[in-house]
């Protein structure tokens, strides 16, 4: 079972599957100045998984 499904038609536009990888990438970043390396640690790995799915792999066409 994927945690991230690329062909879920919520993910069609590509502003979603962006923001959706972006959004965690940036907590990451704000964690990691606030020094909450564990928080940065987790949101850093959410938003990889996400980049890696949605936009990396992507939508099969």
């Amino acid at each position: 079972m994927q945690l991230l499904d690329p062909n879920d038609p919520f993910f069609r536009p590509a502003w979603r599957r962006w923001a959706t990888a972006l959004v965690p990438l940036a907590w990451a970043a704000v964690e990691a100045v606030r020094g909450n390396t564990g928080w940065a640690a987790l949101f850093a790995a959410a938003g990889l998984y996400a980049f890696w799915m949605l936009i990396l792999r992507g939508p099969k066409a």
